[in-house]
């Protein structure tokens, strides 16, 4: 279960772009697409979920698993956290498949992740943006406890254990007892949503950096893994962002390949999965490994524009810095419904639940607006 190498990897939710729940068989041909993308700059060979339920049940594994087994495939796991006092469901789904697949599926697995952006989404902006249930801080200690309770005496007992949030809700000092309980951080971060920021391609990267320097920040010398991040090709416009194939192409170069090898990255997306989201991401079109821009990197790989000094949340306002307003119009990217009975939502676990998702301004916005009012924060 050790990390050997800096991972690169895309998200996969539960439906198809059709909104169909996804078979083994869908799971194994995007994986093989991953691993195929003509020009990419190293192996895409890890998959992030959202999920270990499979849509539609109450708590039978999710067919990603013995797809990712039958691809060698790695995983970071996701439990979906959000609108509930439990994830029993979630964790008997996870033993289940670890009790069926065995060490084929343990060995392949990096990590796991205890919610996705449930913070944001009950903090005043996210219930202002109306982004749907999450769940708050003391919620989500009690799941990381219980997930790592469960794995006990099992190949995922020393597992890396995760949450997944923007970058305001980890800065937000009302959720430092999630920092204290994870392994890691994992981060969710979209220039492109950044409506009131002068978000054009060209300052891409040094929004980008000034997320993760924010997130860094306040991370006690954690790792910082991205798990969410990329360029829209088609769709409306937001702010100074247009959302083009060519746009999406920079944002890849200028960006992604200042990161790739460097930091542990999940791409947003391979394939769009959301038929209601008018912004797509996708770098395939029905998961062809020929991407619709070049995937290269040159030989000497650029450098994530920096961000300016007082870009950074934390040197403004120390480990005290709590997310505020969002600007005015700005939405947040946000799934639709909550979890039922019978699992995750098929917009839940599609990977444009909550962090990617139908109207959209990425969390980097949320915090902004209450810094321009003290120290003319500008990302």
């Amino acid at each position: 279960m050790a990390q050997d190498s800096v991972i690169l990897g895309f998200n996969a939710g539960a439906t198809d772009d059709t909104g169909k729940v996804k078979t083994q068989a869908d799971f194994e041909k995007e994986f093989k697409t991953a691993k195929g993308l003509q020009g990419a700059p190293g192996n895409f060979t890890t998959i992030r979920l959202y999920s270990n339920i499979q849509s539609g049940t109450e708590n039978t594994p999710i067919a990603a698993f013995p797809a990712a087994i039958a691809t060698q495939t790695k995983l970071l796991l996701g439990v979906w956290a959000s609108g509930t006092d439990n994830i029993d469901n979630e964790l008997a789904a996870l033993q289940s498949a670890i009790k069926q697949y065995g060490s084929k599926l343990t060995d392949l697995v990096v990590g796991i992740s205890i919610g996705s952006e449930d913070l944001y989404r009950v903090s005043e902006p996210g219930i202002r943006n109306k982004s749907g249930v999450g769940n708050n801080a003391e919620t989500i200690v009690k799941f990381i406890k219980d997930t790592r309770k469960k794995l006990e005496g099992t190949a995922l007992a020393k597992i890396k254990v995760t949450h997944v949030d923007t970058w305001t809700a980890w800065v937000n000092v009302s959720n430092k007892a999630v920092i204290d309980n994870v392994d890691f951080l994992a981060v969710n971060a979209f220039p492109f949503y950044e409506a009131e920021r002068d978000n054009q391609i060209s300052n891409a990267g040094s929004l980008l950096n000034s997320a993760l320097t924010a997130t860094e920040g306040v991370a006690g010398g954690k790792d910082v893994w991205i798990t969410e991040t990329g360029w829209a090709y088609s769709g409306p416009a937001f702010g100074s962002a247009d959302a083009t194939v060519d746009n999406a192409g920079k944002y890849w170069k200028e960006v992604g390949c200042a990161l790739f090898g460097k930091k542990n990255v999940f791409w947003y997306t391979l394939r769009d999965a959301n038929p209601e989201n008018e912004v797509k991401f996708a770098i395939t079109d029905n998961l062809n490994t020929k991407p619709r821009y070049d995937l290269s990197c040159p030989s000497k790989r650029p450098e994530l524009a920096p961000s300016k000094p007082s870009n950074n949340v934390s040197s403004i306002y120390g480990s005290n810095q709590t997310s505020s307003a969002l600007p005015s119009g700005a939405v947040r990217p946000t799934g639709s419904g909550s979890p039922s009975s019978t699992g995750p939502t098929p917009a839940q676990a599609t990977g444009n639940a909550p962090g990617s998702s139908v109207t959209i301004v990425n969390s980097m916005a949320m915090a902004l607006s209450v810094a321009f009012a003290f120290a003319a924060f500008a990302l």
